[in-house]
């Protein structure tokens, strides 16, 4: 088998898996296509289609459950909707962004083993890693209910699954997200203040914030930098001077090296803004934030967030898939229940 650009059959024997030869000259991500005719899945299930086919029983009839392996916030159905579609099956599902106990069922498909089968491993890739990165972003949403928070996690993933989990993220509760493709495919505009390398290259906070204010559309939020050069207070009371009533907010992503974004530093900006009669500017907090630090700003004054590296760490939720019925009848091997097992909440999606 010739690797094409369009080629996306999926693969029917090992003969396919040894003639395949991928592109050198690439990321080392993988194309839809290479996803779609299996290339991403582990080699066993395309040796499992070959078997079924020679034995004649590749059509048989399935049904399978995908459960998980701790609660979580369900997201990636659409992906996998998608790497299924135009199949002869029947997939009934939970819709993205709802809660899922230990073992729930999330996922079941009907249909001719051979459509689905190699499908496995990336059905159950798509559900782990979406999933876990939607519930990482709903405990942040859960620790500050009444504050705007973003997904700035791209920069510690690869690129190829960046928009993923910043999608993912959005399921989950986040208000936005940094990624351009991220935000796109959830129909949003990409987020976003200014980077420190900005304010290095000019080389003063207040002349970066005047550049920023005259050439960027009246539409891109008006939130600078603080902790470049200077006492993030005192940066902020120049800020809010040079831009007036222009000024949306100052961002505070003191390094670690510095102690970080604290509590007192939170009030404090809040207080000397508020008495310099800048009521108006928010204050916005980034760097190594979590829900438990989210909380206690939130509280310090903070009013909105950006949260990148405890969103894209997030581990994935495992993901199992069964054989629970074969040609209706109820299977399961052993440890596990026969036939399907009951949830509510599942809906029919195809």
């Amino acid at each position: 088998m010739m690797e094409t650009e369009k080629d996306d059959v999926m693969f029917k024997t090992s003969q396919d898996v040894r003639e395949y030869t991928p592109s050198r000259n690439r990321l080392f991500s993988a194309t839809h296509e290479e996803i779609r005719k299996g290339a991403t899945a582990d080699v066993y299930f395309v040796r499992t289609h070959e078997i079924l086919e020679k034995e004649g029983k590749s059509d048989t009839v399935v049904t399978v459950e995908i459960f998980s392996g701790r609660p979580g916030i369900v997201a990636g159905t659409v992906e996998c909707l998608e790497l299924l579609k135009g199949l002869p099956l029947e997939v009934w599902g939970l819709e993205e962004g709802e809660a899922f106990s230990e073992r729930d069922t999330v996922m079941r498909i009907t249909g001719p083993y051979s459509a689905f089968g190699p499908y496995e491993t990336a059905l159950l890739g798509i559900l782990a890693s979406s999933s876990g990165w939607a519930t990482a972003a709903r405990e942040c949403r859960d620790a500050v209910p009444d504050a705007p928070f973003y997904c700035f996690g791209a920069r510690h993933i690869h690129p190829a699954v960046a928009p993923v989990m910043e999608r993912a993220a959005v399921i989950g509760g986040a208000d936005g997200a940094a990624c351009i493709l991220g935000a796109k495919l959830m129909g949003l505009e990409p987020v976003g203040t200014i980077p420190h390398a900005l304010v290095l290259i000019l080389g003063d906070t207040v002349k970066t914030a005047l550049a920023y204010n005259t050439h960027m559309p009246p539409d891109a939020p008006r939130t600078i930098l603080v902790d470049t050069f200077h006492d993030e207070a005192e940066e902020a009371l120049r800020v809010a001077e040079a831009l007036g009533k222009d000024m949306g907010a100052v961002r505070l992503d003191t390094p670690a090296e510095r102690g970080g974004v604290t509590a007192g530093l939170v009030r404090e900006v809040r207080a000397r803004l508020d008495l310099a009669g800048f009521s108006h500017v928010k204050i916005f907090v980034s760097g190594g934030l979590n829900p438990e630090r989210m909380r206690k700003l939130r509280e310090a004054g903070a009013d909105a967030f950006g949260v990148g590296h405890y969103i894209s760490s997030a581990g994935p939720i495992d993901m199992t898939m069964d054989i629970k019925a074969i040609e209706g009848r109820p299977v399961a091997k052993r440890g596990r229940i026969p036939g399907i097992t009951e949830n509510p909440k599942l809906k029919r999606l195809v």
